[in-house]
């Protein structure tokens, strides 16, 4: 099957997996692809969905019966069996409906990529978001295999002190969001599910509801940490502004009573994720990236 990933992807898998694991991926990715169409009852491919995400291919297909849908094609480093399992459970409940499921590949409801809440206003976007993301906190199903957020914040607590030893200038931040995480483990006062990757450009609009979650990296712990990365979202604009940092803590206390959650957990989260975002960035070489996400964290 001939076409082009978005460039988007190709950098991005060169990034989370190794360029010869990224490579030997996408060299193989038509005859998956084919494989993919198959086993989810044939398809009929229309194209590309461009720019896309950074860890999957998405075709947008037609079904048999004519219905318009799109199919989700990616490598086993993206855990597409967790989303799988996540979006069955949640069943179109605040996120996009599960239609079939093969190897590596997920065909889903049809949405509109191109509208996501980032095209609504601020207060309005922020409005949807909660709406949204409070449909998703549920019970896990039963035997589930979700890592705890304990567990997936764990992994990542060696690659930021070795960002923080490369700049010391980093230090203080690195060393005030690990504090704040190990104050947050202590005590879990929840475990439910969670999208894990929770963003205004996570939802989009449907024609089903106004507005559908889309792109889970499911876990199982608090709603404040859910809700953590929402509270970054737009910083480049918020850095831009003389208010930025008055508004990102009043976002904090907004989203938390809205929400009912504990507004000095979703702030210690804020912290460790946006810290963690950073210097994850710039180890990536991301610069621009990594140093917005750090000055962001810098406020709290």
């Amino acid at each position: 099957m001939g076409f082009e990933p978005p460039q988007r992807l190709v950098r991005a898998l060169g990034e989370s997996c190794g360029d010869a694991a990224a490579a030997d991926w996408l060299a193989r990715l038509p005859a998956l692809t084919e494989e993919a169409l198959s086993a989810t009852g044939g398809p009929a491919v229309e194209r590309v969905a461009a720019p896309g995400g950074r860890s999957s291919l998405v075709l947008l297909v037609t079904c048999a019966d004519g219905t318009p849908a799109a199919l989700k094609i990616a490598p086993p480093g993206a855990a597409p069996e967790l989303e799988r399992a996540a979006l069955a459970h949640w069943n179109g409940w605040g996120a996009v409906r599960l239609v079939a499921a093969g190897p590596g590949a997920l065909l889903l409801e049809r949405l509109h990529p191109e509208v996501s809440l980032r095209s609504l206003p601020e207060a309005k976007a922020l409005l949807e978001a909660a709406g949204t993301v409070r449909r998703l906190w549920v019970e896990p199903p039963a035997g589930h295999g979700f890592e705890t957020v304990t567990e997936r914040t764990g992994r990542r607590i060696e690659p930021m002190r070795a960002c923080a030893a490369a700049d010391p200038g980093l230090e203080p931040l690195v060393r005030a969001a690990l504090a704040a995480r190990e104050e947050l483990v202590a005590h879990t006062p929840e475990l439910l599910l969670l999208h894990g990757n929770f963003r205004q450009s996570k939802v989009l609009a449907g024609e089903r509801v106004p507005w559908l979650t889309v792109g889970p990296e499911p876990l199982v712990g608090e709603r404040a940490y859910d809700l953590a990365r929402l509270v970054r979202d737009r910083a480049e604009d918020l850095i831009a502004s003389p208010g930025g940092a008055v508004t990102a803590r009043r976002r904090i206390r907004k989203l938390a009573d809205s929400l009912d959650v504990d507004r000095e957990r979703l702030h210690g989260w804020t912290l460790f994720r946006a810290v963690e975002s950073g210097t994850r960035a710039l180890t990536a070489g991301r610069r621009q990236e990594g140093e917005l996400s750090l000055e962001f964290a810098s406020w709290l």
